[in-house]
């Protein structure tokens, strides 16, 4: 069985990574997007914003929930996936794919 995104790390549940070059992709497994059921708004941290695993550095709201989202890793943000804002559905369609979250420089 061939995987779609073969390169992917689990962190945990609701948690995956890949490392690109020197730097983590983040974003919610599919099995935690299809939990929160129809995500209408994503809030993320500002690129150049440091928190630390554990800590909540954002906020995901769906019709059923509104969640924090907390960091599986220590680290910094280089980029954030500016798309959500339009687009808060791609964490459902996608969200090992268009929909991750950020791109972190672990600390």
């Amino acid at each position: 069985m061939e995987l779609e995104y073969p390169r992917l790390q689990f962190a945990d549940a609701f948690w995956w990574r890949r490392a690109e070059e020197g730097c983590l992709r983040l974003g919610i497994t599919r099995e935690a997007a299809e939990q929160l059921t129809y995500v209408t708004q994503v809030e993320l941290p500002a690129v150049g914003a440091h928190f630390r695993a554990g800590d909540a550095f954002g906020v995901i709201e769906s019709q059923k929930v509104v969640s924090d989202l907390i960091a599986p890793v220590s680290g910094t943000v280089l980029a954030q996936n500016a798309a959500l804002r339009e687009q808060p559905f791609l964490v459902n369609s996608d969200p090992e794919g268009a929909g991750w979250l950020l791109v972190v420089r672990p600390a």
